[in-house]
């Protein structure tokens, strides 16, 4: 059985903006260009200058604590490593995000979001050349569309795909077939990928990505109907090549 790419979506900033796509060059043993290039990190992270590498998401300011930060919007300009971000209520801002100085201005620009109690954000932090995905390894993840039309069915209402923030949304195969991908072999456009995990989920889900409020319990919603807090699956680029929206999904052994 074959499927069909929906869409693709890149988040620049660690939880903090989104951005579709139509087409992309995955690279192997590489995130989504320019996914997760960044984090927030707070004040109780145990990071500091001379960090380097890959960080658990432990260390960052993220929608699961900070649900506002759902509900902003983002674009990459490739050619200048700029980032725009946008919200309803903090309005626009253009960064540069490996300047300093702008690294201050988006801490400043995010705070009135961050909860009174919770770490508040102190700067921003890049592990190099690989995104600062939730697994160690740099994944690319996917998520299925009719999966989600199942979730909204029990739910009754329509549920956002930008709350699980995945990089590639897919279509045209059974809801929940994706969990029986893990060690299997996708080919998505001219690009394969190895499905290593299933992507177990968390309070960031729970928040709206209009409002940034949350108001839908979906761990007790995927719990109660699926036995378990899954949503989605992480994949390794395993051999390079472009993928766009509307690319044949195959699904190898």
């Amino acid at each position: 059985m074959t499927g069909t790419v929906t869409e693709l979506i890149r988040h620049p900033i660690k939880s903090i903006g989104r951005e579709l796509l139509r087409s992309v060059r995955l690279e192997e043993g590489r995130t989504m260009p320019w996914d997760r290039s960044w984090a927030i990190v707070h004040e109780a992270s145990g990071i500091c200058r001379e960090t380097r590498g890959w960080r658990p998401v432990q260390n960052f300011t993220v929608t699961a604590r900070t649900p506002g930060l759902a509900a902003i919007e983002a674009s990459v300009d490739v050619s200048s490593g700029r980032v725009r971000l946008g919200h309803r209520e903090l309005g626009k801002l253009d960064i540069d995000p490996d300047d300093e100085l702008d690294g201050k201005r988006l801490v400043d620009w995010i705070r009135p979001l961050v909860p009174h109690g919770r770490a508040q954000p102190v700067g921003i932090y890049r592990a190099g050349s690989r995104g600062l995905t939730d697994t160690e390894f740099p994944s690319v993840s996917i998520n299925s569309r009719n999966s989600l039309s199942e979730l909204s069915e029990i739910a009754g209402q329509d549920i956002s795909l930008h709350r699980w923030r995945g990089n590639i949304w897919v279509e045209g195969f059974a809801p929940r077939e994706e969990f029986a991908w893990v060690g299997k072999s996708i080919r998505i456009g001219k690009a394969e990928l190895e499905v290593v995990d299933t992507i177990q989920r968390c309070e960031a889900t729970a928040a709206d990505p209009e409002t940034g409020q949350r108001n839908l319990a979906t761990l007790d919603l995927l719990e109660r109907n699926w036995g378990h807090r899954d949503f989605g699956i992480y994949a390794r680029v395993t051999r390079a090549g472009a993928v766009s929206v509307g690319d044949t999904v195959t699904i190898a052994g």
